[in-house]
């Protein structure tokens, strides 16, 4: 692949916000590495904070603080983390998204990438009605499932509410997971897509680690975009690695209308 994964997932400029699982927070740590100009990163859900030493400064207090705080800062500073805290050591809270949006704004950052809800871990998950929680004004959802998950069963190790995720892709606990159940998720109304209205949906299947991974994800991938909400494109990768981008499957140039 000759464009970087930030092009690709169109995580350029703007508020991109990362849902699903299998890798939400590792995504956002690799796009941050690639951002250019004034950035932050926030959640609008609990998380773990990024290592200090990824970015300039961390900012964590209560809303009225951080609306004071994070423009002044970000005047100075080019890599801003900010949230509010947690009631547990090493978790921190999410700002409303209408305040991240109103920060986005205030403090003239280039780029504000969000992790907008939780998966407890699991590389893949079913969304409650009530998510993601999307930042107003977001340009780009980009929605991880991870490809480990992929010839699996059907349980709680694996998946974050299971039992809704095997009522939303008709499987049964213990069934094994196919290509084909991503690619549905990836597309389905109440899936990958939830909650997306005008902003650009990307779809990223993480954790692509060998040949066979990669053969199982293309299948996935074709799925999803012959579905009935499909993505703008879907990018297979391994974000840990140093160049991550495996493959693409896609309908469109980066930044095309």
């Amino acid at each position: 692949m000759t464009l970087a994964a930030a092009d690709w997932l169109e995580a350029r400029s703007g508020v991109v916000c990362v849902v699903g699982a299998g890798g939400k927070k590792t995504t956002i740590r690799r796009l941050l590495e690639q951002a250019t100009g004034r950035v932050a990163t926030t959640a609008s859900v609990r998380t773990t904070p990024p290592p200090a030493r990824e970015v300039d400064i961390r900012i964590f207090d209560n809303e009225p603080a951080l609306l004071e705080q994070v423009p002044r800062v970000a005047a100075t500073h080019q890599r801003v983390a900010y949230a509010l805290p947690g009631r547990r050591s090493g978790r921190v809270t999410g700002p409303a998204p209408a305040t991240i949006a109103e920060l986005h704004r205030l403090a003239g950052f280039d780029l504000t990438l969000v992790k907008a809800d939780g998966a407890r871990m699991r590389g893949i998950k079913a969304p409650r009605d009530d998510e993601p929680a999307l930042v107003p004004g977001c340009g780009t959802v980009i929605h991880v499932v991870s490809a480990r998950v992929i010839g699996q069963p059907l349980d709680e190790g694996i998946a974050h509410r299971a039992p809704e995720l095997g009522a939303l892709l008709d499987l049964v606990p213990g069934q094994i997971i196919e290509p084909a159940h991503i690619g549905r998720l990836i597309a389905h109304p109440r899936g990958g897509g939830q909650g997306c209205q005008g902003q650009r949906f990307v779809s990223l299947i993480n954790q692509v680690d060998g040949d066979e991974q990669h053969r199982l994800a293309r299948r996935a991938a074709a799925v999803a975009m012959a579905g009935p909400c499909p993505p703008r494109r879907v990018v297979l990768a391994s974000m840990r690695e140093a160049e991550p981008v495996v493959d693409v499957v896609d309908t469109a140039e980066p930044g095309a209308d």
